[in-house]
């Protein structure tokens, strides 16, 4: 797999596609860049050309000692995609991966076409402060196994657990057998605990959509939301499932940030 030396690290990437345009994908806490598996396909096949990564600090990225900022994560994007060549492009970021988009918006504004903003908020608010001091004290003593065993009932929804209890079963597994040390959740776990840009989003000035999943109730959707109102003249959505609407119901998931990036590619050029 490539790796791109840059910000000081080395960042783990793929690129896919020769599409025109180009989507870039930031991933949630603790999830590496296979985040994305029931998305790329339907992006592939849409026309454009899609990159992801491993954050700092998980998978195949350098895990540097924290903690971690959402700004300093932003800035890690920014030296990945200017390192590619990369400009003019749909930046689409969920939960954790929301919050490092939101910086990067604001920050590198003009190097964006579009945003997409998913199951994700401005600042934490009292319900999500408490929830991952829970994880921080537990990371230590319980290890980051557990921790991400028993996301799975924050992250999809009661209807998931009773009908398809195979396919939750495999994610368990798969989230549990994550080898990932202590030390870097809890530096990934402070970008969502510290990340606040409420008193900035009115700097987001790019096409934006907020999306959620109607029955999120990791991030509630109140908070998301309150990121949507606060971004100006920002679309809002919902699609079936909770937090991990993107595995739990990616068809409608991918078909709502499609319609979303259609309504703002680029004008094709005249004949001639």
């Amino acid at each position: 797999m490539p790796i791109a030396a840059v910000n000081d690290i080395q960042i783990h990437y793929r690129l896919e596609g020769e599409g025109p345009e180009t989507i870039v994908l930031v991933n949630g806490l603790a999830d590496d860049l296979t985040t994305w598996d029931y998305q790329i396909p339907a992006f592939l096949e849409a026309g454009y050309r899609v990159l992801r990564f491993d954050n700092r600090g998980v998978g195949q990225t350098s895990k540097p000692e924290g903690p971690y900022t959402s700004r300093m994560l932003a800035d890690d994007a920014k030296a990945l995609v200017d390192h590619l060549g990369i400009t003019d492009f749909h930046l689409m970021g969920t939960s954790m991966g929301g919050m490092i988009s939101q910086e990067y918006a604001i920050n590198y504004g003009s190097d964006l076409r579009s945003l997409v903003l998913s199951c994700t908020y401005a600042a934490p608010g009292p319900f999500c402060s408490r929830l991952f001091t829970v994880w921080a004290e537990l990371a230590p003593t319980h290890g980051v196994p557990f921790i991400m065993r028993e996301v799975t009932l924050w992250a999809f929804t009661q209807d998931f657990f009773e009908t398809r209890p195979s396919e939750l079963a495999a994610f368990e597994d798969e989230m549990a057998a994550m080898p990932w040390p202590a030390e870097a959740y809890l530096s990934q776990l402070n970008v969502i605990r510290e990340h606040d840009t409420t008193d900035r989003l009115s700097r987001i000035t790019v096409p934006t959509l907020v999306q959620a999943g109607e029955e999120d109730v990791l991030i509630p959707v109140r908070l998301s939301r309150r990121l949507h109102k606060g971004i100006p003249d920002a679309e809002w959505a919902t699609t079936r499932g909770g937090h991990a609407c993107l595995w739990e119901h990616p068809d409608q998931f991918n078909t709502t940030l499609l319609e979303f990036w259609a309504r703002h590619r680029r004008a094709a050029s005249p004949a001639g």
